[in-house]
Order: C-alpha cells, then sequence, then structure tokens
C-alpha cells in the first residue's frame, strides 16, 4: 500500500465546517484513483493532506490518519504532486533550473539531476524550452513544465489536482497516455490519484472511483465502469461531471434508447449506436440556452449603457486590426497581424492549442495587456490609447488564474470593489453585492478572504467581480475552469441570459463541446495567427481546419465521425441538440439533420435562417434536465 487515510477530516482557518470530512482513501502501487465530488468539498484539500502539506504547509485542523508505505529501499515514500494553480510552485527563472530545482534538494549527483530533468522535459513536451523564463510559457505550458518538476522527483505516489484543466485536448490524451505508461512501469510501482473534472481521457485508465458529496462526505468507492454504470443518476444529482458518453447515454434513454451495458467511453457509446439504425441525429432550433437557475431577488449587472437606440444588433462592438503583440524587445511575437470583429450581442469563443495566443488575445481585447494604438476598438474605443479606467467602463476581463484579480480583503469587499472604484451609489452597492453572493452560491463565505476559498469558488468569485459592473463586453479567459457540472451549468445559463440582454461575451476555451454548445462564433488561432472565423456549427465540422490548428474534434464530434458511415447525417452533428432527447423519440421526432454542407448549423423548419454577421448563426442548444450541452469535452 503506497497510502492508507483513515477517517480523514480538515477544518481551515476561519472555516466553520469540515471537508473533507472523514474520508478512507487507499492507493495502491500502479493503481490510477479518480476523486470526484462537487466544488468546494474538499478534493484538493485531501490531495494536499496526503502529500504531507495540510497541515505543515497549509494551517488547519487535520483529524485521522494518513500513512505512507515505505519505499523499496527502506527510505521515506517520495510524493510527487502538480497543483490545480501552477503558477503556485514555480520558484526559480528557468526551466531547466525549475525542473533541477527538486532533485537538487535531494542531494542527488550533478549528472542523474541533469539527466532526469531532461527526461521529465521530453516526457512533457518541453525540450527546447529549457532557457525560457516559466513566466513566458503558456497557462498549459506552465502545467506541463509542473507535471516534469514532480517526475522529476521519480516519486511513488503522484497526486495530481486538475492536472488538465490548462491543457488543449491534445496535451491532455498526452498527459494520461504517458500516466498509463509510468503506472504500468514494473520498476518504478507509481500509483496515482487524480482530481478532475474533463473525465472523458482519464477514464480510459483510471482504476477506481472515489466520490464525495458536497459535505466532503464520501458516498462511494469503486470500480470505474461499476461506478459510472450504476451510479451515474447518485453522480449527476450530486452535481459532478460525468463522461461524455454517460452524458449522452442519458439524454438518449430519455428519448427510449437503451444500451445493455450502458456505455462509460466514447467508443462504448459508438459501437452501441452502430447497432442502432433506428437512432438519428435530429434538427435542433438554434435558440439560446434557457436559464436554468432560479433569478436572483436583486440584480448583479446589467450593461452599463444598455442596448442604445437605433444600434445594429450585428455590427461590430469589438474590432482588432492587425494586431500583433510582441512580449519583449528580442522576442518572437505571440500573435501576427490578427484581425477580426465581434458583433454587438455574439458570443465568440477563441480556440486554439497551447500556446496559440489566445489568452493574449483575450488580454489585448480587453486591455489589460495594452495592445499598440488604432488595433484594438471597443465599443468605439480604442483600448490602446485610453485610460484603465475609460477601458474598464466598457469591457471587463476575467482570468484564468482567478487569484490574479483578487485585490480587497473578503468576498464582498471584491465584489463591492468595481462599484465603489466608479462612485455607486451605497444602497445599489450592497444591493448588486447580496445578489451577487446569492446568484454564485457565495453567501456563507460573505465575510472571509477570497484567497480561503477553493478553487471553484474563487472562479465563481471572479466572474462575479466581472459581472457586477455590468459592462457591455466581457472577456473570459476558461470561464468553467476549476468547476463544477452543476456551477459550470449556472455560469453558462447566466452568461447567455448576460448576452440575451445585450452584453457581448468573448470567451477562451479549451472545451470545444462548451464552445459547440454555446458559441455562435467560434476563431481559431494557430502559431500566433488567426487561422479561421467564422459560424461555429461550420467550423468545428471541418475535419482539415481542425488538423490545421492541431485541435482534437470535441466528443460529439468523435462519437458522430465513427457513425457517419452509416448514416450521412451523422456528419453534421457536433451538439447535444442535435441528438434525440426528452420530448424527441429515438427516430428523430421532427425533421432529420440537413445534410447540405451549405446548409450551416441545422433548423427548425418555419423558423427561418437565422442570420449572423459573417453567416448562419449557432446559439447554444440545452441538454437533458437543464444541462448546456455534455459539458467539458475533448
Amino acid at each position: 500500500m503506497l497510502v492508507r487515510a483513515r477517517g480523514v477530516r480538515v477544518r481551515h482557518e476561519t472555516a466553520e465546517s469540515w471537508r473533507p470530512d472523514g474520508v478512507d482513501l487507499d492507493v495502491r502501487p500502479g493503481e490510477v484513483v479518480l476523486l470526484l465530488g462537487p466544488s468546494g468539498c474538499g478534493k484538493s484539500t485531501l490531495s494536499l493532506a496526503l502529500g504531507d502539506l495540510v497541515p505543515r504547509s497549509v494551517p488547519a485542523d487535520l483529524e485521522g490518519t494518513v500513512v505512507l508505505g515505505p519505499a523499496p529501499d527502506g527510505g521515506p515514500l517520495r510524493v510527487g504532486m502538480v497543483f490545480q494553480d501552477p503558477d503556485a510552485q514555480v520558484v526559480t527563472g528557468t526551466v531547466f533550473d525549475e525542473v533541477c530545482f527538486g532533485p537538487e534538494n535531494l542531494c542527488l549527483p550533478v549528472d542523474e539531476i541533469e539527466r532526469t530533468a531532461h527526461a521529465a522535459l521530453a516526457a512533457v513536451g518541453l525540450t527546447g524550452r529549457e532557457r525560457d523564463d516559466p513566466g513566458v510559457l503558456s497557462g498549459g505550458g506552465r502545467q506541463r513544465l509542473a507535471l516534469a518538476c514532480a517526475l522529476a522527483l521519480r516519486p511513488r505516489l503522484l497526486v495530481l489536482d486538475e492536472p488538465t484543466a490548462n491543457l488543449d485536448p491534445h496535451a491532455s490524451v498526452e498527459l494520461y497516455r504517458l500516466v498509463d505508461r509510468l503506472r504500468r512501469d514494473p520498476s518504478g510501482e507509481l500509483g496515482v490519484l487524480v482530481v478532475e473534472h474533463e473525465l472523458d481521457d482519464v477514464v480510459e485508465i483510471a482504476d477506481r472511483v472515489v466520490v464525495l458529496d458536497g459535505a466532503g462526505r464520501p458516498v462511494t468507492d469503486g470500480g470505474t465502469t461499476r461506478v459510472f454504470r450504476e451510479e451515474h443518476e447518485l453522480l449527476a444529482g450530486l452535481g459532478v461531471w460525468l463522461p461524455t458518453a454517460v452524458q449522452l447515454a442519458r439524454r438518449l434513454s430519455a428519448a427510449g434508447v437503451r444500451f445493455d451495458p450502458p456505455p462509460v467511453t466514447l467508443g462504448e457509446l459508438a459501437d452501441g449506436l452502430a447497432g442502432r439504425p433506428d437512432v438519428r441525429p435530429v434538427a435542433a432550433s438554434p435558440g439560446r440556452v434557457a436559464a436554468t437557475t432560479t433569478p436572483a431577488t436583486g440584480k448583479i449587472g446589467t450593461p452599463a449603457t444598455g442596448k442604445i437606440d437605433g444600434e445594429d444588433p450585428a455590427s461590430p462592438i469589438v474590432r482588432a486590426r492587425d494586431l500583433t503583440v510582441v512580449p519583449g524587445r528580442g522576442r518572437e511575437p505571440v500573435l501576427r497581424d490578427v484581425s477580426l470583429t465581434v458583433a454587438a450581442g455574439e458570443i465568440l469563443a477563441v480556440a486554439g492549442v497551447n500556446g496559440a495566443g489566445k489568452t493574449t488575445l483575450a488580454q489585448a481585447l480587453a486591455g489589460v495587456r495594452p495592445p499598440p494604438p488604432g488595433t484594438v476598438d471597443v465599443a468605439g474605443l480604442d483600448v490602446g490609447r485610453a485610460g484603465p479606467r475609460a477601458v474598464a467602463a466598457v469591457v471587463a476581463f476575467v482570468f484564468q488564474n482567478p487569484e490574479h484579480q483578487f485585490l480587497a480583503p473578503t468576498v464582498a469587499d471584491e465584489l463591492a470593489h468595481g462599484l465603489r472604484v466608479r462612485h455607486t451609489e451605497p444602497d445599489e452597492v450592497d444591493q448588486r453585492v447580496a445578489a451577487a453572493l446569492d446568484r454564485f452560491g457565495l453567501g456563507r463565505y460573505r465575510g472571509h478572504s477570497p484567497w480561503l476559498l477553493s478553487h471553484g469558488e474563487k472562479r465563481r468569485l471572479s466572474v462575479a467581480s466581472a459581472l457586477i459592473t455590468g459592462p457591455r463586453v466581457l472577456v473570459l479567459d476558461e470561464p468553467t475552469f476549476g468547476q463544477d457540472r452543476a456551477r459550470a451549468t449556472e455560469l453558462m445559463a447566466l452568461l447567455s441570459e448576460l448576452n440575451a440582454d445585450g452584453t457581448t461575451v468573448v470567451m477562451v476555451s479549451h472545451d470545444l463541446q462548451l464552445v459547440a454548445e454555446h458559441a455562435g462564433q467560434l476563431a481559431v488561432l494557430a502559431d500566433g495567427r488567426l487561422l479561421a472565423h467564422g459560424p461555429t456549427g461550420e467550423l468545428l465540422t471541418d475535419d482539415r481546419l481542425l488538423a490545421a490548428a492541431g485541435l482534437r474534434p470535441p466528443p460529439l464530434r468523435r462519437l458522430a465521425g465513427a457513425l457517419a458511415g452509416r448514416n450521412p447525417a451523422w456528419a453534421r452533428v457536433y451538439r447535444t441538440a442535435d441528438l434525440p432527447g426528452p420530448g424527441r423519440d429515438p427516430a428523430g421526432n421532427g425533421p432529420v439533420l440537413r445534410t447540405d454542407a451549405s446548409a450551416g448549423p441545422p433548423r427548425e423548419p418555419g423558423t427561418g435562417p437565422a442570420s449572423g454577421p459573417t453567416g448562419p448563426r449557432t446559439g447554444p442548444a440545452a441538454g437533458p434536465a437543464g444541462e448546456p450541452g455534455t459539458g467539458p469535452g475533448r
């Protein structure tokens, strides 16, 4: 046994409850254990406790026992950890020094340290970046660096906390292939504990699943296949993510499609549907996702100027012209000659592999990284020339790492900060703060420090802080990062509501299934250049484009590709609403999906064309029981 935890419960400083609370957990050599649970249930805290960081480095009360088995040589067992936030574990000035830092502290010989560091960097695809400052790597690059640092310690137990959150889909696949390879190496006897929301890849290698409820108590522990086949109702009720195949099977089940046994992986679902010619894709209305949350009692924020009388909703509110961004003197541009427009009231997604320039583009559009004068215009304002306050009045930005935008000592003060800077009346500030606390499930943390929230709670706070001032344009970098299914669903429903009221949304996302369900327009970047910009449905069904961008098709597209040979209608499927579901029979009670390539995204007859500024417009589509789409998918 590598680690044996019994009755583990942790209570952080200022916290009233224990999370996790009474957890028993074993990890054996060669085993991959997947830890699931709603945001804030204590998954990350449990991971820290297993790595002996609670309470040694993180002040907290710890009850129960955590016993680490000895290493084969009789010495202490090494635990390698990769945190949710890779920036939290970067301590040196170069990539190579960062990977060497751990082995150096073990007093290993220099030649062994260098050999180990080079091997770890090669394993995560960072060969050639040895002399780079970690700060110039993309978020995904820093995530891979953190993994390399953990591997360089040659641990027996590897703890991965949301390891793919900043990775593009291909990098996610490669990471879990690497983990699978390492745990199967008989010389290493590696055990792995994974906290993850993106489940499609990890379920292929996970042996067991341990699930905590919202209070941090264990509710199930069993084999991966058994848990997802037999207890998916329990997991859905807890609001945690399910593998895409399980979510789609649940939707199809509502339309009368039964599987025996129920599928857990996309391959199993494809095999099950291949023998069901009666199950056909349907034409879904391209309407917006319906709100699935109870409206707040007060307003959080509405667009500062609202919809201007006489304003053409298709006119560009955001415009970039020949935008080039160079991170420093002597460096290569991270963006090259990018030109695009975003129509007022649009939802634009920005996609691309790690290092493609997505975050840089988003920051330039929002003025967080001031663009060259004359290259970015938002609501008639030259972002490169205007002052920060003028820019912040029309566009708000939500960072990939929520901690990068915290300024105040309490959650309530963090929400109120932007309003107070604008000299909003105190009563209005109180009203909006109360509404935001309620809407984002943060009421009990009103007086807490933002830094003591869970990562999922920090993400909700960062989004709420941006929305509360009512910007006309909202730019988000990985908005659902670290969120469980329930909270991500609420967040995307809220963004859809704000968009329907006139807020223009630009979001960076690695989750192409989320993009498929919610974004009307898509911009694809590759090597700092704009490769394509157009209707989401057209771009996501263009396999050659995705290949050129190095992007992996989203899960539903991969499923559709496996089925298109028997029915060409599947070739145009890319979002959940294209499948039979509640109110649809398996044969597609309604029009069969159109298959002509020029038709654009499917629509119901009689609704007329749904036109966007550059072509057919697609909107978000609701999944079963109010779920907007299938959730995170690679």
